[in-house]
């Protein structure tokens, strides 16, 4: 039977779930042009069109530090509660308008604390503002869970901390934790007493490994560290040749450990060459857990909807290869099973039946 034309309007009804994305690379131009201007923030150009353009050239650079630097303006609006809340709120309804059923957003809170903001202040803010857009997204008919990851950035030296703010807000919408930030040079072992700290507090968490650095980064991470899932982890095909899996692919696979993939953003940063060879496909085929997710909206200028039509359109995806990558990310959730089981049940499976 052949399968159905998947069109951009069935992509973007499809419920979708995402594992990695980051608050502050999801911002909209429009807003982050209004709040430089209240903070007297200089940016590139003050036209939200230009703007979103001038970010996705920048991401398009390959030059993975020139892709971080573009948060500089993104965090100078995000010192203040007003800026905060603005920001978490309208990244909820706008994952909501995406056709996204459950997200997990992820950031840094000590880069958001030039305005004076207490650690827990800024997390308890950002709270806030995701409540709110959680509640008029379902008061608009389209619900959408959003838990919590809090970043620690692993170039400096408050992971502990941000670590404990996630043992301490676990019970508040904080379901996890990563360290993020620049990947070579700064293992995940060098925070090790963090990892173990959340570990014995029972705090799941996920760590960036293998993109900007190979196979020990997700050793690392894994083996070292303990993390439940990967952020990206293309480069664990450096550990697959013809086909046969070596004992770290075998690892991965074999305990189904969730790899949080970013197609756009991975050919920016020039961990993969298109989305037609985007290991997602091969790692997919071999049956490992991957995961769909788009990284930073804003920066690399896509969203769910868009990831899906080119996996579609460039990589001869189906409805069912998105069904699996969709059910692949509520299983790897940081959310209790039965939760878990009740998304995939109720929500995302009749999702995907209409398109089949």
């Amino acid at each position: 039977m052949t399968a159905p034309r998947v069109d951009t309007d069935t992509l973007r009804r499809l419920p979708k779930a995402v594992l990695h994305d980051h608050l502050d690379g999801g911002l909209r131009p429009a807003t982050v042009v209004e709040l430089a201007d209240a903070v007297g923030h200089t940016l590139p150009t003050t036209d939200p069109g230009e703007l979103a353009a001038w970010y996705y050239e920048a991401a398009n650079s390959g030059d993975l530090v020139r892709y971080i630097a573009t948060f500089e303006h993104t965090l100078a609006v995000m010192q203040s509660r007003e800026g905060l809340l603005r920001t978490a709120e309208e990244y909820v309804l706008d994952l909501a308008a995406d056709g996204v059923v459950y997200a997990e957003v992820r950031y840094a809170p000590e880069l958001m604390l030039r305005g004076g903001l207490t650690l827990n202040e800024v997390v308890e803010t950002v709270q806030e503002g995701l409540a709110a857009g959680m509640a008029k997204a379902a008061a608009a008919g389209t619900p959408v869970r959003v838990g919590t990851l809090l970043c620690g950035m692993r170039m400096f030296d408050r992971v502990r901390e941000a670590a404990d703010l996630a043992v301490a807000y676990r019970d508040a919408g904080v379901v996890g934790f990563d360290i993020a930030g620049a990947e070579d040079g700064f293992p995940p072992a060098d925070h090790l007493a963090a990892f173990e700290h959340l570990r014995r507090e029972s705090v799941p968490f996920t760590i960036h490994a293998g993109e900007a650095h190979g196979l020990p980064s997700i050793h690392q991470a894994l083996q070292v560290c303990g993390a439940q899932r990967i952020g990206h982890g293309v480069r664990i095909t450096e550990d697959i040749v013809d086909g046969k899996l070596g004992r770290l692919a075998g690892w991965v696979r074999d305990r189904r450990i969730a790899l949080e993939m970013c197609p756009t953003s991975n050919l920016q940063t020039g961990c993969a060459t298109s989305i037609a060879e985007h290991p997602i496909t091969a790692l997919k085929d071999l049956g490992f857990r991957v995961t769909l997710n788009t990284d930073n909206r804003l920066v690399s200028g896509t969203t769910m909807t868009r990831e899906m039509s080119l996996l579609v359109e460039e990589a001869g995806w189906t409805v069912e290869d998105l069904r699996t990558v969709t059910v692949n990310a509520v299983k790897s959730a940081f959310l209790p099973f039965d939760e878990r089981r009740a998304l995939i049940e109720d929500v995302v499976l009749p999702g995907y039946e209409s398109a089949l």
